[in-house]
């Protein structure tokens, strides 16, 4: 069986990435960057103050007791004139720096009368000014190619200044969840032997915050050729397939004889995790079909370990940056794992990640809390609370 390592090797390696488009700046959100975004100017443009108060010259302090105040600074409304020995601008956050005044004066040490300020001792030595330039010049790469939009890149991507950015197409997708079993949530309760589908919802809802659309969601009894009505229709219209269930190797699961008909190439299968060993890929032509255990737990950690790096190599994201496993600390022990690399989720807290305590792959309830997942290598002794291990946000 292939290790986890090895299983994300194959998949960087056999997608790429699909075409791009120009979208307006406010329509960019989640997308990922197809080109390297370039500020346009400098920032900040001009010398601008980073207090409210007075701008002054250094050299008129100490001369008198007083600063005649002679205009006015504020952001985008920028006093005209000079400063000279003995005057001070009133200036508020972010306004540009006056001509002549080298220093800022917070007004928590100014007594203002009329149009005359005098200013009380500590104020120095910060000069209280932000330099042009010093943010980032004209024509530095503010965002690289491949970077992920999210709702915090958008604040540096529109400092860039620009109204349009090239991103990756969005990735369409089809979900086929497999099963005899499953029907809607909500109706479930009133069918003997009925399961509600939950993982349909959760991957097309991770495929959403990974930059993709799904355009189609279809659930499927084990029937052969029905599934294979699904999936000829799916490789058809998407450029990505997700299929839940159906890859043991019993009578009825069907997920990889579905695919028959499209001349599909099994990639990897089988893999040396825990849970995840179902887990499979393959390519329809040039389309990536990706098989998640049919087990809603499992189905949902191991669309976290390789869905979302698909999508990213779709959108021309790397993929090590959709697994960044960390350090974190344990604050509570952690049983050793067995033959297979182990990925165990856990809750965080102020002492570090708690392992939920049912991690059996059929448990569903502890994904209520359980916010990252702990890798843990084959053949690990237990580890003490207390200890480091590489952790991911799930």
């Amino acid at each position: 069986m292939l290790s986890f390592d090895e299983a994300i090797a194959l998949l960087a390696e056999n997608v790429r990435p699909l075409g791009t488009e120009s979208v307006p700046l406010e329509q960019s959100a989640g997308r990922f960057l197809a080109e390297d975004l370039r500020a346009r100017s400098d920032a900040p443009r001009s010398d601008v103050s980073v207090m409210d108060g007075y701008a002054v010259r250094l050299d008129s302090l100490g001369e008198t007791d007083s600063l005649e105040v002679v205009g006015e600074a504020r952001p985008g409304a920028p006093f005209k004139g000079s400063v000279g020995k003995g005057e001070a601008i009133r200036i508020f956050t972010g306004a540009a720096i006056p001509s002549g005044a080298d220093c800022v004066i917070m007004q928590e040490y100014a007594r203002a009368e009329g149009n005359v300020v005098s200013f009380s001792q500590g104020h120095g030595p910060e000069r209280h000014i932000r330099t042009a330039g010093s943010d980032f010049r004209a024509g530095d790469v503010i965002l690289e190619r491949g970077t992920h939009l999210a709702p915090p890149i958008i604040v540096p991507a529109s400092a860039a200044d620009q109204a349009t950015v090239m991103v990756a197409k969005r990735p369409e997708i089809a979900i086929i969840a497999t099963g005899d079993e499953l029907v809607s949530p909500g109706r479930a309760f009133a069918i003997d032997s009925a399961v509600p589908d939950s993982i349909s919802y959760a991957v097309a809802s991770l495929c959403k915050v990974g930059g993709a659309q799904v355009i189609s969601r279809v659930r499927s009894p084990d029937e052969l050729a029905e599934l294979t009505k699904h999936a000829c229709e799916a490789v058809a219209m998407a450029d990505c397939i997700v299929v839940t269930g159906g890859a043991s190797v019993g009578e009825r699961d069907f997920a990889r004889p579905m695919f028959a008909d499209t001349g599909m190439d099994l990639i990897f299968s089988k893999l040396a995790i825990k849970p995840g060993r179902p887990v499979w890929f393959g390519l329809a032509g040039a389309k990536p079909v990706l098989g998640l255990p049919g087990n809603p737990t499992s189905a949902m950690v191991t669309a976290r370990l390789f869905l979302r790096p698909l999508l990213a190599r779709l959108q021309g994201g790397p993929v090590e940056k959709e697994l960044n496993f960390v350090p974190v600390r344990l604050a509570s022990p952690l049983q050793s794992s067995g033959k297979r690399e182990t990925f165990v989720r856990a809750s965080s807290t102020a002492e570090g990640l708690v392992p939920v305590g049912n991690q059996q792959s059929g448990a569903q309830s502890p994904l209520a809390v359980a916010d990252w997942l702990i890798r843990i290598p084959p053949g690990s002794n237990a580890y003490t609370a207390g200890a480091f291990v590489k952790a991911l946000a799930l």
